[in-house]
């Protein structure tokens, strides 16, 4: 148990000064990062979504997406260049900072604990568990890409 809420609380604090990071660069940005040389990165979809999100819904937005991956990032960026009153994101970030450090922390000291016991039992399984684990993130990440890639014709003409 000591080890994770060791874990748990390191990364607590990871997140934390990562999101309240990313958060501040996004105030300090404001408006201007619009007109700079991250407005391609801005406009990209996935932070027009967490913009549109933000707007609608603020503080609640934010806390739940630390439970995501790739869209906490948007979200607490976005919140910084809303100007999102720090009475509303500090709540949000302490909730959802408490709920990702827990959920990381359980879940990573489960995998690293079976795939040691998975080593150290049956070598051969191990590799290959971690081989399978590696090929899947691979394919994941290529399939996003080649997706993200398509016009977005291409992809309704797909669905249709």
């Amino acid at each position: 148990m000591d080890k994770i809420a060791l874990t748990a609380a390191a990364l607590y604090v990871i997140v934390l000064l990562r999101a309240g990071g990313t958060f501040a660069v996004g105030w300090l940005a404001g408006a201007g990062a619009r007109r700079s040389r991250l407005a391609g990165r801005i406009s990209s979809a996935k932070f027009l979504r967490a913009e549109r999100a933000i707007q609608r819904w603020g503080a609640p937005v934010v806390a739940v997406s630390f439970l995501t991956v790739g869209f906490q990032t948007a979200a607490n960026f976005l919140a910084g260049t809303l100007r999102m009153p720090l009475s509303r994101y500090l709540p949000a970030l302490f909730v959802g900072g408490a709920a990702w450090a827990l959920i990381y922390a359980t879940a990573g000291i489960g995998l690293l604990e079976v795939l040691g016991r998975l080593f150290a039992e049956q070598t051969a399984l191990g590799v290959t568990a971690v081989a399978v684990l590696l090929l899947a993130l691979c394919g994941t990440v290529a399939y996003r890409r080649r997706r993200a890639a398509r016009p977005s014709g291409e992809t309704a003409a797909e669905e249709a």
